[in-house]
């Protein structure tokens, strides 16, 4: 595979790089929310809204992963 001649698509950096990031900030949420169900007091408030934020993240990357997956499929 030629990654030079795939990294010049447009649909890499603008689908396949966010679907990623996206991807790996659902990742570090849910593994904060899973932590904060955990511990004594799973009510107590905390900084960031871990599973509002795993949610919508998952959300972003099934549909960025996706578009990007149609994109490649075009070539």
């Amino acid at each position: 595979m030629d990654w030079q001649a795939l990294m010049d698509e447009d649909w890499f950096w603008y689908l396949l790089v966010p679907g990623v990031v996206a991807v790996m900030i659902a990742l570090i949420a849910w593994g904060a929310d899973r932590r904060r169900m955990r511990r004594s007091n799973p009510d107590a408030v905390g900084c960031l809204p871990w599973r509002d934020l795993a949610f919508w993240a998952t959300f972003a990357a099934v549909l960025l992963l996706g578009a990007a997956f149609r994109a490649w499929l075009k070539g």
